[in-house]
């Protein structure tokens, strides 16, 4: 049986504050998953243009919503532009191959660079609990990151030269990028008020 926080004696700032911020948690997860989709789903299909105005629109309202947006804007673009260049490093190896891209076969497509985006937009929200944790960030990345791509492989978005291999560099990546991505959020954090 569920119990109220009115009902504990716990009601006014404090109850309305803790519902606020589920509230916003579940907004990022849900756009954030919404995003992954249209992200994916386009790039399957070899249009970027999905993902790309999708990322935009999310980094916008993110931006809107945050009480230090440049701050934020900064988190953004380091993530988004150094996924992009980890994803192409795998491309140009071969290990990734994204169809649809046979201009820049060596190149990660553009929609890549959105769901960086999409995924940065979600730190300071989603992911600030991983803060000071970096042996489980670095497990968690280890996991999810190739769990993701998998996901997106499943749905055509890419497909593995070597299936194993690639899971595993993809594994290696994640292990350090999310902790990496943790640290840059943390460093240049605009949604907390900086104390």
């Amino acid at each position: 049986m569920l119990v109220r926080d009115s009902e504990r004696g716990r009601s006014g700032p404090r109850a309305a504050s803790r519902a606020a911020r589920r509230a916003e948690l579940w907004q990022y997860g849900v756009v954030g998953q919404v995003a992954w989709l249209c992200a994916v789903l386009g790039g399957a299909h070899g249009r970027a243009l999905p993902g790309l105005l999708t990322a935009a629109g999310i980094v916008c309202w993110h931006l809107w919503r945050a009480p230090q947006p440049t701050r934020e804007a900064r988190v953004v673009a380091i993530v988004a532009i150094g996924g992009w260049l980890w994803d192409s490093a795998l491309a140009a190896a071969g290990w990734l191959v994204y169809p649809g891209v046979a201009a820049a076969p060596a190149v990660a497509p553009a929609w890549i660079a959105a769901l960086w985006a999409i995924f940065a937009v979600q730190l300071n929200v989603l992911f600030v609990w991983l803060r000071g944790r970096w042996v489980l960030a670095m497990l968690i990345g280890a996991c999810a990151g190739p769990l993701s791509f998998r996901a997106g492989a499943s749905l055509g978005a890419v497909r593995f030269a070597h299936p194993w291999q690639a899971l595993a560099m993809l594994a290696a990546g994640w292990s350090l990028l999310l902790p990496l991505a943790v640290a840059i959020a943390r460093r240049w954090d605009g949604v907390r008020p900086r104390a």
